[in-house]
């Protein structure tokens, strides 16, 4: 196997109906074969609008990594139940390359077409994920031949909705599968999966809804399956990745933000998901944060947003944006974790020594260099921002909620538009803008204009990291506003643990009101194992 190029298996999301697991089954890649031709704007301002052509993650993964889908001559070589030809010898004659695209049908069995047309539950989906990796782990030892260590196999989950919730049941319930099994999982990377459950109107799924499965969604439900009840008791959230069942940093959550474009059940679900949403999801359950043995938490999982659908013409599994940050974090070089760090907020001088109350909009943007989308997109419009009170920036007693954890990013040398440049380079938009200020809960109009920032400003950064082991990263950066889009001045950075540096890039708001602080980025070596 080619280091990091493993096999990929894809786990998709919820088919509520019959119909619906019907055309599931129908469909060879279960819908990660599916693109989107749609209209964006390009070149000047007024400028009509061009189509935009993303091929889908399966034909790029073909022609981008050279990844190849596991049918054959009609048959999925894959199926548990199938027994591969053999030589005079009685040996298996074929095998699967390690770079494969393996689709799990887990709702085969549960549709008309080939099966009984009964919904399973999702512990059964769990448990035979386990006996599909051990499967491809086999084929691809077949392919890869007698020399091959298998204790060095490896494989990626990629999963959309509820397709997350079937690979952390296996992952974090013991009871589910197999060991060894899980230890072949190097990485994964979900889109738009409800974590921590689904929500209607605000409430959460109710654990009786048990039809078609719907309890699948219920957090009280959840706890049972993803084995969290203590947590779930303590915390009332399941959203947590247990450091002892995998580790939180090779977990990457894409998040969606467009209910707009969800036209499930005619715009009603996006209607009952309400804003900040994907349209089903709520953008604040589609992540996961690691705790460890004694269930403090440790650390974000790596998490960036687009703003798309939950799925449809306008998905997140159909787009470039998700497909970006997918191979960068299967493949790519070098992860940066974004954080701003808040060292004091001022009020306008009227309102100084007032009992105020305000809510502070962290906005970001990350664009690789000579790209047409980004990475990340934080917005308040989109409802996609971080949020912190006027009292959590402003009390003791709160200041760990001054460290906002805001995405992270993946840079690959393969993806850079210049090969004789070894530098890797991105821009990053960071806006925080002027809240409603509210005294005695009364808004305070004065010298409020709407849409106004306390900071705005594009932050360039150009990382080059080591060529060779014990030698030094260089880190250049420069403000849009003063350098213009040059990356000119040295970043000084502090080395930590496990090969991690941090560079801490002051930003300063001279004006009252105003906010100052700091942009940390932790950054490290990827794939370098």
């Amino acid at each position: 196997m080619r280091p990091w190029l493993y096999p990929i298996i894809y786990v998709r999301g919820y088919a509520k109906s019959g119909n619906e697991r019907d055309e599931t089954t129908a469909d060879p890649f279960c819908g990660f074969n599916i693109g989107s031709t749609v209209y964006r704007a390009f070149g000047e301002k007024g400028a009509p609008a061009r189509k935009f052509v993303f091929e889908s993650p399966v034909v790029r993964l073909s022609s981008d990594y050279k990844y190849s889908h596991v049918y054959q001559n009609g048959l999925d070589i894959i199926d548990l139940d199938w027994n591969p030809p053999v030589d005079e010898e009685g040996a298996d004659t074929k095998g699967i390359p390690a770079q494969s695209i393996v689709i799990y049908r887990y709702y085969d069995e549960g549709s008309h077409l080939l099966g009984d047309g009964q919904a399973k539950d999702i512990t059964l989906y769990a448990n035979n994920l386990s006996k599909l990796i051990l499967r491809v782990k086999e084929l691809v030892s077949l392919n890869e031949g007698p020399l091959f260590d298998v204790s060095k196999f490896r494989c990626y989950l990629v999963a959309h909705s509820m397709g997350g919730l079937v690979v952390r049941t296996f992952l974090q319930n013991k009871a589910m599968g197999n060991d060894v099994a899980r230890a072949c999982v190097d990485k994964v990377f979900t889109y738009a999966s409800p974590h921590n459950g689904i929500e209607f109107g605000g409430i959460n799924v109710p654990a009786w809804l048990t039809k078609d499965e719907m309890d699948t969604f219920s957090r009280k439900r959840m706890a049972e399956y993803l084995d969290m009840k203590p947590v779930f008791d303590s915390m009332e959230r399941v959203d947590y990745l247990p450091e002892s069942a995998f580790p939180s940093d090779r977990f990457f959550c894409m998040v969606g933000t467009n209910r707009g474009d969800y036209e499930v059940a005619q715009g009603l679900s996006r209607t009952f998901a309400g804003h900040g949403s994907d349209g089903l999801v709520r953008i604040e359950n589609a992540s996961v944060w690691g705790i460890d043995k004694n269930n403090v938490v440790t650390s974000p999982a790596p998490t960036a947003y687009a703003h798309r659908a939950h799925s449809g013409y306008f998905g997140i599994v159909n787009s470039e944006e998700a497909y970006q940050n997918l191979v960068r974090f299967l493949f790519g070089d070098i992860r940066v974790d974004i954080w701003l760090d808040v060292t004091n907020v001022s009020l306008p001088p009227p309102l100084e020594g007032k009992a105020v109350e305000a809510l502070y909009q962290f906005e970001l943007l990350a664009a690789p260099r000579g790209k047409r989308w980004f990475l990340t997109r934080r917005v308040a419009e989109e409802d996609s921002c971080a949020c912190r009170t006027h009292q959590q920036l402003t009390d003791d007693s709160e200041k760990e909620s001054r460290s906002i954890y805001l995405s992270t990013v993946f840079l690959s040398r393969r993806a850079r538009v210049d090969w004789k440049r070894a530098s890797m380079s991105y821009g990053m938009t960071i806006g925080v803008k002027v809240p409603d200020y509210q005294v005695d809960k009364i808004f305070w109009p004065d010298q409020h204009y709407e849409g106004s920032y306390l900071f705005r400003d594009t932050l360039i950064i150009e990382i080059t990291p080591p060529v060779v082991a014990n030698t030094k990263w260089h880190v250049k950066y420069g403000w849009q506003s003063s350098s213009g889009e040059l990356a000119a001045q040295k970043a000084s950075f502090e080395e930590l643990q496990n090969g991690k540096m941090q560079i801490s890039i002051p930003f300063i708001s001279a004006n009252n009101p105003g906010i100052n602080g700091t942009i940390r980025l932790v950054a490290s070596s990827w794939n370098d194992q």
